[in-house]
C-alpha cells in the first residue's frame, strides 16, 4: 500500500512541475514592433509558478521517503 502511495506521489509531483514550469514560461510575453522589442511580464504569474514548483519538490521528496521507507 505504502508503494502505491509513494508512486502516486511522485507522479503528482511530475504534474505539478509541468503546470509549474509552463505558468513560469507563460508569465512572461514579447513582442517585436517596429524592430523594437517589447516584453511584458507577470509577476504573479511566475509567484505561482514558483509556489508550484515548490510544491512539486516537496511531493517528490514524500515520495521518495515513503518508498524508501517501505524497503526496511
Amino acid at each position: 500500500m505504502n508503494k502505491v502511495i509513494g508512486a502516486v506521489l511522485i507522479i503528482a509531483s511530475l504534474a505539478i512541475a509541468y503546470i509549474g514550469i509552463t505558468k513560469i514560461s507563460q508569465s512572461t510575453e514579447s513582442v517585436s514592433f517596429l524592430g523594437i522589442k517589447i516584453e511584458a511580464s507577470d509577476n504573479s504569474g511566475k509567484t505561482e509558478g514558483f509556489l508550484f514548483l515548490g510544491l512539486a519538490v516537496a511531493l517528490f521528496a514524500g515520495g521518495i521517503y515513503t518508498l524508501n521507507r517501505t524497503k526496511s
